[in-house]
């Protein structure tokens, strides 16, 4: 059985998200957590908030699962909208400033005949 999270409009940048997605993909719950939980980087919030949303997910299902038996299928990562802002410069110049956000997935499952 497959439980999915999806936060939309993340303000982070898809790529400060996604090496951690990496890190916790087809990793064990608990484990996964706990990484999460231990690692400073900002990412690490969204990504940790979003696993215990999607094992939420399972528990409104049947609370009778085992917090062994799921691990995490596959966590995305993708780009949202960008908001443009602009820096005025010298010279009567302007740079533009994106400020990115992400949708971020994660799929939690407990089948484990299927290949890792």
């Amino acid at each position: 059985m497959e439980f999915k999270a999806i936060h939309k409009f993340a303000r982070i940048s898809p790529t400060k998200v996604r090496e951690l997605a990496r890190l916790v993909q087809d990793m064990p719950l608990n484990q996964a957590l706990t990484v999460l939980r231990l690692e400073r980087k900002r990412g690490a919030t969204f990504l940790h908030k979003l696993v215990r949303s999607a094992w939420g997910n399972a528990q409104e299902k049947d609370p009778s699962y085992d917090e062994e038996s799921f691990y995490v299928k596959s966590a995305r990562v993708d780009g949202g909208p960008s908001i443009r802002r602009l820096r005025m410069r010298s010279m009567g110049r302007a740079n533009v400033i994106r400020k990115r956000s992400s949708h971020i997935t994660v799929v939690l499952s407990n089948d484990e005949d299927e290949e890792r």
